[in-house]
């Protein structure tokens, strides 16, 4: 399985926005800098944040993001299954589009079904907060 792009820069943006105190605002050029994506990017991924309620965004000369809710309050894999639409592992998971010939007898849909279950069972028990909660050495590395 791999997560597209998009809810890799978004886990990104919460993350460096989450990292700030609660006057302080990040900006899409100060996350473009430390992530080194492009700012276009960016501004995609910070609008679909803000529409879906995750980070407020502040108009004007000084603007910026921030998160909307407590980093404790955000949950990973309540995110990830709102960023990424699709999880049909194979064809089978889709009834209406499945033409396998085995997929009556198949148990391998079951094997993957249940990974996919213990995959955001995990996700599940993390929150913003926990991503972050080695802000000094994420600091360091982000070089701010």
């Amino acid at each position: 399985m791999n997560l597209k792009k998009y809810t890799d820069y978004a886990l990104r943006v919460l993350i460096l926005t989450g990292m700030k105190s609660d006057k302080e605002l990040a900006t899409i050029k100060e996350i473009s800098a430390v992530y080194h994506i492009s700012q276009e990017h960016l501004r995609k991924v910070v609008h679909e944040l803000a529409k879906m309620g995750f980070i407020e965004s502040i108009r004007g000369r000084n603007g910026g993001i921030r998160l909307a809710k407590p980093a404790e309050e955000i949950n990973i894999g309540k995110l990830i299954r709102i960023l990424e639409a699709d999880f049909e592992l194979l064809e089978c998971f889709d009834k209406g589009t499945n033409h396998c010939v085995i997929s009556p007898a198949c148990t391998l849909k079951h094997v993957l079904n249940k990974a996919l279950i213990a995959f955001f069972n995990v996700l599940d028990e993390y929150t913003l907060k926990d991503l972050i909660n080695n802000e000094e050495e994420l600091r360091k590395l982000m070089g701010i």
